[in-house]
């Protein structure tokens, strides 16, 4: 069997950072544990069985599903010979006669590496994942029920391009033929410990609509602002709109260019509601809270994004574009990505694919990559796409535009494991699903609800409705073929006009020399001038959306500008003048103009741009924030030499933060201090500032205000503090903070020691069992960059130093020459915690480091290391 050639000893060595007993002193009988617990205690004796007979005997549980990647294999269905080559990591290319066994290749190959991770993720898009973890994700199923992920992919199927289907009917059939005949303990190790807690399950068949209902998940992590509505209405009941407006500053367009110069964002008043009331506020955020349980599968909050770019042949060193790409994403294992190649050995209209580049598990095609002609890379657009309303129920009906209008109600039953089945009714207005039906404590919302004048009596209180572009069937699929085909920028845009969520900046070049931008998605147009910033009130017809979405030939576009590149890093993508109103929540540009000022450096200085330093920029760990703020800390008078001696690392700080800088480890323990003396005090609990790109334009704008009403401390009666009183407070507190948690010398201070990067497996390695999550969790390691940099390791401010979002893959395409590629993943090609190409990227990618990504099949044969046949 290949690819475990460090064995168990790999499983042991990672895990020892998470080799601790599990916690049995619950007063609980392990019956009435969460699901997951539950399974974790009854096997806790056994894993440590398991990994004793590891040592011992080399052939074991955990081994047994390791795929065999050497030889030839028969698959039924195939009609001609399917060579995968792995090169040293695993990772595999694909060459087929044929359209329909290549993709049935990719299924079956993907099954090798990644199955337990693909079918995990069918039960979270499905709202199945209890029937896996019990009754502990009851509700996380309620919700996607509620919303029909996969009742709105299986109304797509029917929408795709025939040739789509018959892709994803080949790829259904190859993972199936790999299940065929195979135990789940033959699977994945998963399934194994779950077994030994008694569940019994056995994998179903593999099907196109669960590729396709992924395509849901990935939008619902990419999505608008639905907790920033929320958000913004809890500020609001006893904020002005000018002090809520405070905490969302407006774009900085004098500072940080868009992405598409020359136009300007179309941006509605905020227009604000009247504050709703205590009930309908409880609606809104027993809402929020039930959503943010869903897994985050892609990842949430501000640290979400990507870098991509692309330079113009004219400032390269081989005279063809350079395309760049790296999207941030939480941090995860296996990571989110899937590397491999998909060629048919001859390329005709038949068969179209010589690609290759990033997938996920589970979805046929490449996502993000390149193929013979072109190369693109995604980031997030970020629009907004969802709107909350508040919706006034009586009885079976709601109001709207002054009638009673019938609710349309459906049922499901959710299957649990070890407990009866429980039923729901999911109901929906006009807008969309009632999400404020699955909370036990929204089923009573208020009869003290208030909202505006005009509003409906409170009776009963307010429900609360999802408006959101990914609850109606679209042909996304579509896209990501058409793009793996493409052989021009007229072809490319053809495919990402059939792209409608989630929305993406997509950077293209080709190997003709071409560089360009384009905006896919569908993007509702609102009535008036509404914007999607405060919950709508369901029964006025005014805030309803017109049902029309911006034309695709109207999306901001670009081809060739005369710049000689293009920057896609979510910032804002137009400038004020744009037609459409697209968000008003875009990124405040740190990364994206960090990028532009170096590459206009380069090209300014007459330098010419090469792969290598596409692959330093990408690692650039310049913190935004430093230079703001640190001159405001130098001017701070410290009590002692003690107090004084981390502000003497800021005297010569370049305000890089590399793992091993003491300046940097300082700083953000300051930073973190900032945000907690100014706001914890005036803000609730949930909306604690995360210390990302908006909370630095907040903070920016708040240092030129010394007397602010926000730096007073709340708890403090008799005692006013401005600016400089928090600040040397927040000074003294990241000393003593330091001193415990570092040490007292700082010396031994180093960011990476605070700034760690931990791999959780998504599944069974969130639980409360530390035996189990060391099975299958990797790390800590310590890293460098941070929130708001291009190496944008983000940290969340209320919770710790802990990274919650990284560059989940980053890769760099040479047009010049395909075969001087570079790209890395964050984890490995495998799933499987005894391969050795479980986590063997994680190290390379770490140090900065990246693989060579050949393309030509003689270089590809070159560095293969496993060869497999698959026959007919």
């Amino acid at each position: 069997m290949g690819g475990a050639d460090e064995g168990l000893a790999l499983v042991v060595v990672d895990c020892q950072c998470y080799g601790t007993m599990p916690d049995v002193s619950s007063p609980r009988p392990l019956s009435d544990w969460p699901g997951l617990a539950r399974v974790s205690a009854y096997v806790a004796v056994m894993v440590v069985l398991v990994l004793v007979a590891a040592a011992v005997a080399g052939t074991t549980m955990v081994r047994r599903p390791l795929p065999d990647v050497q030889g030839a294999q028969r698959v039924e269905g195939l009609t001609g010979k399917v060579e995968v080559l792995r090169d040293g990591h695993g990772i595999p290319q694909l060459y087929a006669g044929n359209a329909a066994d290549l993709f049935q290749a990719q299924g079956y190959v993907q099954a090798q590496d990644r199955f337990f991770e693909m079918d995990f993720r069918r039960h979270v898009t499905a709202g199945r994942l209890s029937e896996l973890l019990g009754e502990r994700t009851v509700e996380t199923d309620m919700y996607i029920r509620t919303m029909g992920w996969r009742r709105v992919a299986e109304s797509e199927y029917d929408l795709l391009a025939p040739d789509t289907r018959a892709y994803l009917e080949a790829y259904s059939n190859g993972v199936n033929a790999y299940l065929a005949g195979r135990s789940g303990t033959e699977l994945s190790a998963e399934y194994t410990v779950l077994g030994l807690g008694g569940l019994d399950y056995k994998p179903e068949k593999w099907t196109p609509v669960d590729s396709l209902a992924w395509l849901k998940a990935m939008a619902w992590d990419l999505a608008g602002n639905l907790d920033e509505e929320v958000a913004r209405t809890r500020l609001s009941v006893n904020r002005t709109p000018e002090q809520v407006d405070e905490l969302y500053p407006r774009y900085p367009y004098d500072q940080n260019a868009p992405i598409v110069t020359g136009t300007a964002d179309g941006r509605p008043g905020a227009n604000p509601r009247p504050a709703p009331g205590r009930a309908a506020l409880d609606a809104l955020e027993a809402v929020r809270r039930g959503v943010d349980a869903i897994p985050d599968l892609m990842g949430k909050g501000s640290g979400i994004g990507s870098n991509s770019w692309v330079v113009s042949g004219d400032h390269t060193v081989g005279g063809k574009p350079l395309l760049a790409d790296d999207p941030h994403l939480s941090a995860s294992i296996p990571g989110v990505w899937y590397q491999m190649g998909l060629h048919c050995t001859t390329v005709t209209a038949d068969c179209p694919f010589d690609v290759s580049g990033f997938t996920f598990a589970g979805v046929p095609g490449v996502v993000i990559g390149h193929n013979q002609d072109v190369a693109w890379g995604m980031s997030n657009l970020d629009p907004d796409v969802t709107d909350l309303y508040l919706e006034k129920i009586t009885g079976k009906t709601y109001l709207y535009d002054g009638r009673q209008v019938p609710l349309t109600q459906r049922d499901e039953v959710i299957r649990i494991a070890g407990r009866p089945s429980k039923l729901i009714t999911v109901r929906s207005t006009r807008h969309g699903p009632l999400l404020s039906d699955v909370s036990a404590e929204l089923s009573s919302v208020g009869a003290n609800a208030e909202v505006g004048a005009g509003a409906p009596p409170r009776e009963n209180g307010y429900a609360v409705a999802l408006a959101w572009t990914a609850l109606t069937p679209r042909p996304t699929a579509d896209a990501i073929f058409l793009l793996d085909a493409a052989t021009d920028w007229t072809e490319f845009r053809a495919a990402a006009a059939r792209f409608a969520v989630p929305s993406q900046n997509l950077v293209y070049a080709d190997t003709s020399g071409n560089i360009g931008y384009q905006a896919p998605g569908a993007i509702p147009i609102r009535k008036g001038d509404r914007s999607g910033d405060y919950p709508a009130q369901g029964w006025l017809p005014a805030d309803d959306w017109t049902g029309r979405y911006v034309p695709f030939d109207q999306l901001p576009s670009v081809l060739n500008p005369p710049e000689g590149f293009i920057v896609a890093a979510n910032q804002a993508v137009t400038g004020p003048g744009y037609r459409w109103y697209l968000t008003d929540s875009p990124d405040h540009g740190y990364r994206s103009q960090r990028i532009r000022s170096l590459l206009t450096r380069k090209i300014d200085d007459g330098s010419r741009v090469d792969v290598e330093d596409m692959v330093r920029l990408q690692r650039d760990d310049r913190n935004p924030m430093a230079q703001v703020l640190v001159p405001y800390l130098m001017r701070q008078l410290m009590t002692s030499a003690y107090y004084a001696d981390g502000q003497r690392l800021l005297l010569d700080w370049d305000f890089t933060q590399p793992a091993d800088s003491a300046a940097a480890a300082y700083f953000n323990v300051v930073w973190s201090n900032v945000l907690r003396l100014t706001f914890h005090d005036q803000l609730p609990e949930g909306l604690w500032p995360d210390g990302g790109q908006r909370w630095m334009a907040v903070v920016s704008n708040l240092l030129r205000q010394p007397h602010s009403q926000w730096w007073d401390d709340a708890d403090t009666e008799d005692v006013v503090e401005d600016r400089d009183t928090i600040l040397s407070e927040a000074m003294l507190d990241a000393r003593d903070e330091l001193t415990r948690k570092v040490g007292l010398s700082p010396k031994r201070w180093a960011w990476g020691r605070l700034h760690q990067l931990d791999l959780e497996n998504q599944s069974l390695g969130q639980g409360g069992i530390g035996l189990v999550r060391a099975l299958f969790n990797r790390g800590p390691f310590q890293v460098g960059g941070g929130s708001a940099s291009v190496d944008a390791t983000s940290w969340d401010a209320a919770e710790g130093y802990t990274v919650t979002s990284a560059p989940s893959m980053r890769m760099v395409v040479d047009l010049d020459d395909l075969d001087r590629s570079r790209w890395v993943n964050l984890t490995g090609a495998s799933g499987h915690i005894a391969s050795g190409h479980y986590r063997d990227q994680t190290s390379l990618w770490v140090d900065g480091g990246t693989l060579p990504w050949v393309f030509d099949r003689k270089a590809v044969k070159a560095a293969t290391k496993d060869r497999l046949v698959l026959e007919p």
